[in-house]
C-alpha cells in the first residue's frame, strides 16, 4: 500500500462555520480553510483537512463564524483624527463651516499618515480588511496602507479648487499620474480616480478623468445624488440632474463607484443596471447627515452591484462594518416597506463581495474560495449576546457587535490575534490620537 504524504499550508484554521459568501446563501459547519503563501488552497471539512494537510500553524475557533474580510467600500479615513468635532449638522453647514476650516489648518502628510494609522487599526478590530479611500496625498495614504499590510484602494482627488495637495487642474491631474504609476503593480495598494463630487468638478475635468479611467483601467469613485439640495441645485443651474450629467460625459459605467445615491428616479436606478455601476451605501452617514435614504430595495432587485460603507468618521462616527449591516439591512426594509428586502445573507454578501466587486478587487478577495487571498475574520458566537444560535448569519448581521471579532488575516498574514492587534501599539496610538485632539482643538478656538 502506498502512503500519501500530506500537503504543506502554512496556515489551517478550523471553524465551526465558514461562511463562504460563495455560493450565496450556504454555512458549512465544521469546516476549515487551507492557506498557502496567503491564498486560499482549500475548504473543507475538519476531519478532512487534518489528513490532506501538514499545516506549520493551526487555530481552532469551534465556537467562531469564519467569515471573508469586510470591504469598507467608502472612506475618508485621514478624517478619523475629526470624529466628533462638528454634529448634529447638515450637510453643507457642516463643510463649509467647520470641517474644510479645520482641514485648511492641519491638513498634511502627518495629519493624514497618522488619521490613516489610526483608522487601520480601528478596521482591523472591526474586522474590515479592504477599504476603498477618498482624500488628499493619496501617496502618504498609500504608504501607510502599505506599510500595515492593510488592503485599499486609494483615490486620486479630483476637485475644482486649489487645496494643499494640488494647486490648478493640471496639477490634480499630473500628482494623480504619479501616485498611480507608483502602485500600479502592488499586490495590496491600487488607485481609483476620486473626483470629489458633480459639483465640484467641471465637465472638461470629468472628460479627462473618462479618458484616464479608461486608459488606466481604473474606477471612478464619486460622491452622487447624496442629498435632494444638491439634486435640485444642479437641475436650477445646469438643466439636469447629476446622473444625467455624468451619463452625457461618458461616466456612468461599470467603472463608478457611485457614493450615498439617496436620490434616484426609477429611469436611473434601471439606468445604473444597465450600464454596471456599483453603489456603495453608508447608511448611518445618511442618516446622521439628514441626507435622504438610499432605494436599496430597488437597486437590488433591479441588480444594481450593492457595496456598503461607512463614510468617515468625522460624519458617521465609526468604522463599524457590522453596525453599517445591521443599520442598511432595517432601514433597506423600512424605506422598502418589505420585510425581506435585503436579507442577512444579501446584506453580509453586499458587505464583503459586493464591495470587492465595486473596487474590481473580487478576483481576489470578497469570498472564501480556493486561489482567493486569504483576508479573513473570525467572529465569536459564544457570547450570550449571540446566543442561541439558530442562524449564523442573521447573528452575524443583526445581534453581533465588532467586539466579538477575534481574528483576522490579510493574504494570509495574522493582524488581529484574539482581540490583540498584532503590528499596532494601542497605547500609542490613543495617545497620538489625543495630541492631535489638542492640536485641533487650538485651531478651532484661535
Amino acid at each position: 500500500m502506498v502512503s500519501v504524504q500530506p500537503e504543506a499550508c502554512d496556515l489551517l484554521i478550523e471553524a465551526g462555520h465558514v461562511v463562504p459568501v460563495v455560493p450565496h446563501g450556504v454555512v458549512l459547519d465544521d469546516h476549515a480553510v487551507a492557506i498557502r503563501d496567503g491564498a486560499i488552497v482549500a475548504v473543507l471539512p475538519i476531519a478532512e483537512a487534518r489528513t490532506r494537510f501538514a499545516a506549520k500553524e493551526i487555530v481552532s475557533r469551534p465556537h467562531s463564524a469564519l467569515i471573508p474580510g469586510l470591504v469598507n467600500a467608502h472612506v475618508h479615513n485621514p478624517m478619523t483624527l475629526l470624529r466628533g468635532v462638528a454634529d448634529d449638522l447638515p450637510l453643507m453647514e457642516w463643510l463649509q463651516g467647520h470641517i474644510w476650516p479645520i482641514e485648511a489648518a492641519v491638513i498634511g502628510p502627518e495629519f493624514v499618515a497618522d488619521g490613516v494609522t489610526l483608522a487601520i487599526a480601528e478596521m482591523l478590530r472591526g474586522g474590515t480588511t479592504c477599504c476603498n479611500e477618498n482624500y488628499f496625498y493619496p501617496d502618504v495614504q498609500a504608504a501607510t496602507y502599505r506599510r500595515h499590510g492593510f488592503r485599499a484602494r486609494v483615490g486620486l482627488p479630483i476637485i475644482d479648487f486649489p487645496t494643499a495637495w494640488a494647486r490648478t487642474p493640471d496639477e490634480y491631474f499630473d500628482r494623480a499620474g504619479e501616485v498611480h504609476d507608483q502602485w500600479r503593480n502592488d499586490p495590496l495598494v491600487a488607485t481609483a480616480f476620486a473626483p470629489h463630487a458633480p459639483y465640484t468638478v467641471s465637465d472638461a475635468n470629468f472628460e479627462r478623468i473618462r479618458m484616464l479611467s479608461d486608459q488606466l483601467d481604473v474606477p471612478v469613485h464619486c460622491h452622487v445624488h447624496e442629498t435632494a439640495h444638491e439634486v435640485a441645485e444642479a437641475q436650477r443651474t445646469l438643466g439636469q440632474r447629476q446622473i444625467a450629467r455624468l451619463d452625457r460625459l461618458g461616466l456612468v459605467n461599470d467603472r463608478l463607484i457611485a457614493v450615498h445615491m439617496t436620490q434616484l428616479t426609477d429611469a436611473e436606478i434601471a439606468l445604473c443596471a444597465e450600464r454596471g455601476v456599483s453603489v456603495a451605501h453608508c447608511p448611518e452617514s445618511n442618516l446622521k447627515l439628514a441626507s435622504g435614504f438610499c432605494p436599496v430595495a430597488k437597486l437590488s432587485k433591479a441588480g444594481v452591484n450593492l457595496a456598503i460603507g461607512t463614510d468617515g468618521a468625522a460624519s458617521n462616527n465609526d468604522l463599524d462594518m457590522f453596525g453599517e449591516m445591521r443599520t442598511a439591512a432595517l432601514l433597506a426594509k423600512g424605506v422598502g416597506e418589505d420585510a425581506a428586502a435585503l436579507d442577512a445573507f444579501e446584506t453580509l454578501r453586499a458587505a464583503t463581495l459586493g464591495g470587492a466587486k465595486a473596487l474590481e478587487f473580487d478576483d481576489r478577495i470578497g469570498s472564501i474560495e480556493p486561489g482567493k487571498q486569504a483576508d479573513l475574520v473570525c467572529v465569536d458566537l459564544d457570547p450570550l449576546e449571540t446566543q442561541p444560535l439558530h442562524h449564523v448569519v442573521s447573528q452575524l448581521v443583526y445581534a453581533c457587535g465588532r467586539h466579538q471579532v477575534t481574528d483576522v488575516w490579510i493574504a494570509g498574514h495574522r493582524k488581529l490575534d484574539r482581540r490583540v492587534l498584532v503590528d499596532l501599539d494601542t497605547d500609542a496610538l490613543v495617545a497620538n490620537a489625543r495630541q492631535w485632539r489638542d492640536r485641533i482643538a487650538a485651531v478651532r478656538t484661535a
